[in-house]
């Protein structure tokens, strides 16, 4: 079991530095590559595509991420509103159900953007790896084609012992014959996918705009009548208020039951001049300090 994963390791290792050798000598021009036109204009559509993509699912994440935001933010703010608006202000109930109308089209928005355009979009760009991982396999299989090839040519042109050529030669062709059957299977494959995953983009990219466009109109749309509605409340409210409707007056009753203090000068009722004590028989002003004393009892004369 050592052994045999010793030997795969070596193995490996070997492969690995045949396309190492390969991939200098074609860089530094020693040896040709094999060309593909026609694939090479399929792997420039496939990386500008995958490019476009990552970025409109990159954009778009965000995007959710600020509504969703947006949404506990506007939730907040209408909390506080219909906090706020006293309930006997005219058009309260009104206020009330159009800021729960409101709250109910926001999840509606985020919860068909995230469902109906995030995560289809999230499985059509889950597709590029994949691809990708194919087309730099299909390209170490190329490179192992080139040296195999290169190695047929360099035993053909030798200038070695006949019988030792032809073994050598018959390996050779064995491994060549390999390697193309294996790029060969490889490079169909991507002949005909990559085409069709680039001719997809367009069905794709539309159908979703669409999703996202009428997303997008129904919600300003829906939101456009509940705050017009809120305006012609707060433009009711404003008249009201103008008229005076909702001012505080102040209270002026005055207890008629209350205890005043008395004065010793009364006021008269007739023409409004102090009233002064009088004399009963002259009708004279006496004040207390001059009115004669009444005693209660009278001295007898002395009797001797």
């Amino acid at each position: 079991m050592a052994e045999s994963k010793g030997a795969l390791i070596a193995k490996t290792l070997q492969k690995h530095a045949g396309r190492t050798k390969e991939k200098i000598l074609q860089n530094l021009g020693k040896v040709d590559r094999t060309a593909d036109e026609i694939f090479d204009e399929h792997l420039q559509n496939f990386n500008k595509q995958q490019a476009q993509t990552s970025r409109l699912q990159k954009e778009f994440n965000n995007y959710i991420r600020c509504i969703r935001a947006a949404q506990v933010a506007s939730k907040s703010l209408w909390d506080a509103v219909s906090d706020v608006y006293e309930t006997s202000w005219q058009g309260r109930d009104v206020v009330l159900q159009d800021t729960q109308a409101l709250d109910v089209l926001w999840q509606d928005y985020s919860h068909k953007l995230a469902d109906q355009v995030l995560i289809p979009l999230n499985t059509y760009q889950a597709q590029f790896p994949e691809t990708k991982k194919k087309i730099d396999k299909r390209g170490r299989k190329l490179v192992d084609f080139d040296k195999e090839r290169h190695n047929l040519q360099g035993l053909q042109n030798s200038n070695q012992g006949k019988q030792r050529n032809e073994a050598r030669l018959g390996k050779a062709k064995e491994n060549l014959d390999e390697a193309r059957r294996t790029y060969e299977i490889l490079n169909s494959e991507l002949h005909d996918e990559l085409p069709a995953l680039y001719d997809s983009r367009v069905l794709f990219i539309v159908t979703h705009l669409q999703t996202l466009f009428a997303s997008e109109h129904l919600f300003h749309t829906e939101t456009a009548k509940l705050f017009t509605e809120l305006e012609s409340v707060a433009d009711k409210l404003a008249t009201d208020c103008q008229r005076g409707a909702y001012t505080l007056r102040k209270s002026t009753t005055i207890n008629s039951n209350a205890a005043s203090p008395k004065s010793p000068i009364s006021s008269n009722s007739t023409n409004g001049n102090a009233s002064l004590p009088a004399s009963p028989a002259s009708g004279e002003i006496l004040w207390p300090e001059l009115q004669p004393r009444k005693n209660k009892r009278e001295c007898s004369p002395l009797q001797y």
